[in-house]
């Protein structure tokens, strides 16, 4: 197991400390031959043991360390963690800039133990699609006069951006429609839960992978809805957002015990209750009376949707985080599914509506 490996390599390691380095057996080592030994030796012990050695030699002044104070803070650092270690050498730490230390918090408060900070870096702001949604939201606000329950207003529909099954042959549509909402409570509900955590996740994993994951949660969103809500439009970027918080949550439950965030459980009640006040919320407006029938209110399948890549292919994407996606037999395996749902969807799209004789809501 992996846990026994590690204390094979620190045995290994303390005999070399001993041995080779100490052959006067004065107890003592010098700082300058143990960090030798640590780049030399040190790629058999994970990040968080590593780190936590080196810690110990920039810790002594007088540049020797006392081989008995390396047997005994190892595994006392092994079970406590190394978050009060950590904490200290990102606030003591030279040379690094405001955003290189914001960055480097983060990724100890999103990743498990084994996560690497020195990786992070803020290549790209992570500003996510907040703004767009929030300009576009703004404009059509002002352009309906009115911003709560904008799906009321009769031009709601109308504009080039939701996706509605008259006009799935829009190809854009299946894409375009996170950045219209059916009113502030919706938008201010995905905000959050983009603030809490589609943010701190991109700028941890970068712009890339979690584009990824929340680009498939909004297709498999809005093809879910055209294969299993066939009349209904859909509004909202809930199908990206549900993708990144399921992923999370998953990512965060199954490396509990590693995850050094000291409010991981507030964190997860927080995101729990905004995506199912969202979710209520979107159930109730589908089946509440549409203000404009026979077109039914906004569908809330791509919730589910999004829910469903973010514990397939979302959970593959955050876990592995020391490993790029190419080199990962379990990404290909849900990717090529994902794949193959998309293509069926597609198919269905094509001849199902026909086939079926769905009657479908006018244009608006």
């Amino acid at each position: 197991c992996v846990a026994g490996r590690n204390f094979n390599h620190f045995f290994a390691l303390s005999l070399r400390v001993h041995l080779q380095y100490d052959p006067e057996n004065s107890g003592f080592i010098s700082t300058e031959r143990f960090r030798d030994l640590l780049e030399t030796h040190g790629s058999e012990l994970d990040p968080h043991k590593l780190e936590v050695l080196l810690a110990l030699a920039d810790g002594n002044a007088d540049g020797k360390i006392c081989y008995q104070d390396f047997v005994n803070l190892f595994p006392e650092a092994i079970l406590q963690g190394s978050r009060q270690l950590k904490g200290c050498s990102l606030r003591d730490e030279v040379g690094l800039g405001l955003s290189q230390r914001l960055v480097r918090h983060v990724a100890y408060e999103t990743l498990p133990r084994g996560g690497r900070p020195e990786r992070h870096s803020l290549k790209s702001l992570p500003f996510h699609s907040v703004p767009c949604q929030v300009a576009v939201f703004m404009y059509y606000g002002l352009q309906l006069d009115r911003l709560v329950l904008q799906v009321s207003s009769p031009s709601f529909l109308k504009s080039p951006l939701p996706y509605h099954p008259q006009l799935r042959a829009q190809a854009w549509r299946y894409l375009s429609y996170i950045f219209m909402h059916t009113g502030i409570e919706h938008l201010s509900l995905n905000m959050a839960m983009q603030l809490l955590v589609g943010v701190p996740l991109e700028m941890v994993h970068g712009a890339l992978r979690i584009g990824l994951v929340y680009v498939c949660g909004v297709l498999a969103g809005s093809l879910a809805v055209s294969v299993t809500d066939m009349t209904a439009p859909v509004v909202g970027s809930s199908g990206g957002v549900y993708a990144l918080v399921s992923a999370h949550l998953a990512n965060v439950v199954m490396n509990w015990s590693g995850m050094k965030c000291q409010f991981k459980l507030f964190r997860m009640a927080m995101a729990l209750v905004c995506m199912s006040v969202e979710f209520g919320r979107a159930v109730w407006l589908r089946f509440y009376p549409p203000a404009f029938p026979p077109c039914p209110n906004p569908s809330f399948v791509a919730h589910l949707g999004g829910v469903v890549v973010g514990l397939t292919l979302g959970v593959v994407v955050l876990q592995n985080y020391e490993q790029r996606l190419q080199e990962q037999s379990l990404f290909w395996i849900f990717f090529c599914v994902y794949t193959l749902f998309v293509l069926c969807a597609v198919f269905w799209n094509i001849f199902a509506y026909s086939l079926l004789d769905v009657r479908l809501p006018p244009p608006p």
